[in-house]
Formats: C-alpha cells, sequence, structure tokens
C-alpha cells in the first residue's frame, strides 16, 4: 500500500466521522459508495472537501469521469496524484 493510499484512508475515516473502522479495514480496491463503503453523495461531498484542502487539488465537479475517480482508494489516490503534479 502507498503512503498517500494509507493518507487518503485516514481522511475518509477523520473526515467522515467513521469511528469503528480502521485504515486497514479499507480495501484499496473495494467500492467506497453504495454495496461498498456505504458512503453517500453528502459523503463525497464532505470527501472532496477533506481532499481539496488537505492536498491544494481542485476538484470541479463537471470533470469527466469524476465519479470514477471517487470509486476506490485506488481510484482516488491515482486521481489525487495527478492533480499534485499537474
Amino acid at each position: 500500500m502507498s503512503q498517500l493510499e494509507n493518507e487518503i484512508k485516514v481522511l475518509v475515516i477523520e473526515a467522515l466521522g467513521l469511528e469503528d473502522i480502521t485504515p486497514a479495514d479499507i480495501d484499496n480496491d473495494a467500492e467506497l459508495f453504495g454495496d461498498g463503503l456505504g458512503l453517500d453523495s453528502v459523503d463525497a461531498l464532505e470527501l472532496g472537501l477533506a481532499l481539496q484542502k488537505r492536498y491544494g487539488i481542485t476538484i470541479d465537479p463537471e470533470t469527466r469521469n469524476m465519479r470514477n475517480h471517487f470509486a476506490t482508494i485506488s481510484n482516488l489516490s491515482e486521481f489525487v496524484s495527478a492533480q499534485r503534479s499537474a
């Protein structure tokens, strides 16, 4: 697991107040929304704001494939990494 993926897991837990979950409980390739971790659209907004604040990136909801970027920890890590180097 990369350091960025672990940081994002911690951020998800802290930003969304997931008290009974540890970073080890979140699979990098498991779905974050719906049947996976069970996040919803409000969680997506809160997570987006936390990512912007933590990593200094800009998230435009009109960006193509945004839903895919937020699908898993692995996808989020790739997205954040790409945004930081852009």
